[in-house]
Parts: structure tokens; C-alpha cells; sequence
């Protein structure tokens, strides 16, 4: 199986997610700023860094994960998923894929944050409202995971595309 998890850009709620997967973060709490900001990537890719799959390690069950940010684009999902099966259709690709957006754990302070640090490169901003916006939806990260983690498992289909919109995190597609 492997795990993808992916936003708009692809550096902050994607990096949390990776690193509450691979057990890197405690579940317990609220995150520290020294926490947040030792997270592989947290706010440290580019826009030229969009669409391009990032590896963050192998889970417990020696599930690969991955990161991507995707853009605007409201095609790269659906275009992700039918590549995908075209894959496991044509090539007989046996790997379960489950694409998880986080995007719904985003909140305001966090977009603020992410705008003003990664494209006006205003980080004496943009990365204290990042850390207040991580501490806020850091609870509602973990969750998402733990249920892209059981969608994973059971799920029979081979492509898996976890909308996770704000008032039903359990939707598919």
C-alpha cells in the first residue's frame, strides 16, 4: 500500500500528516513550535516544487509515504486516481494506492501563514502564524490519518481518493 497525502502546496498539513503516519509526532498533545518546525519539509518547499511526489519514510507496516502538493488545479486529483488505475488496469500494478487530501484540517491562520512565507518570503510573519495555524488543526491532522490509515485497510479497491471535506472526513471518491 502506499500513502499519499496532498494540498495545495504540499509543505505544511501534508508534511504533519507524513509525520503523525510515521509515528515522528505525539498524539497526546499539542504540538511545540521546535516540534512543528523540525517536520521534514514543514514550509520549506517552493512553488517550483508542486507535483513532484516527496518521500517521507515507511510506516510500521512498511507502507511507503508520500507528499505532493498539488496546486489549484481541481484536475490533479482526478487525473492522479485515473493514472493510477490506467497503471494497475494495463501493467497489473498490485499496489493499493490511497490519496488523502488534508486540505479540510487547513485553517485560516495557516493559509495567512503559508502566503506570507512561501511566495512574499515574509517569514518573520508568515511562520509564527504557521505555528499557531500547525497547533490548531495538529489534533484534526492525527485524526485524518488515523482514518486514511483504516480506509487503507478497508477499502477493497486498489485507488482510494480521500476527499476528507470539512463536515464528512470520511468521504471517498
Amino acid at each position: 500500500m502506499i500513502f499519499i497525502y496532498n494540498d495545495y502546496g504540499g509543505t505544511h498539513t501534508t508534511s504533519l500528516a507524513a509525520a503523525y503516519h510515521l509515528n515522528q509526532l505525539p498524539t497526546d498533545r499539542t504540538l511545540t513550535k521546535e516540534e512543528i518546525l523540525r517536520v521534514d519539509y514543514f514550509n520549506k518547499l517552493k512553488t517550483s516544487d508542486m507535483g513532484r511526489f516527496i518521500f517521507h519514510g515507511l510506516d510500521e507496516d512498511n507502507n511507503p509515504v508520500y507528499t505532493v502538493g498539488r496546486g489549484s488545479s481541481k484536475i490533479v486529483a482526478p487525473a492522479l486516481q485515473h493514472l493510477s488505475q490506467l497503471l494497475q488496469d494495463r501493467y497489473h500494478f498490485e499496489e493499493k494506492l490511497v490519496y488523502s487530501n488534508t486540505s479540510p484540517t487547513v485553517p485560516f491562520l495557516m493559509t495567512i501563514g503559508g502566503f506570507l512565507s512561501r511566495r512574499l518570503k515574509l517569514d518573520f510573519i508568515g511562520v509564527p502564524l504557521l505555528v499557531i495555524g500547525a497547533k490548531q488543526c495538529c489534533k484534526q491532522i492525527h485524526e485524518l490519518v488515523v482514518h486514511t490509515k483504516q480506509a487503507g485497510q478497508a477499502e477493497s479497491t486498489q485507488v482510494i481518493v480521500l476527499n476528507n471535506n470539512k463536515h464528512n472526513q470520511s468521504g471517498t471518491s
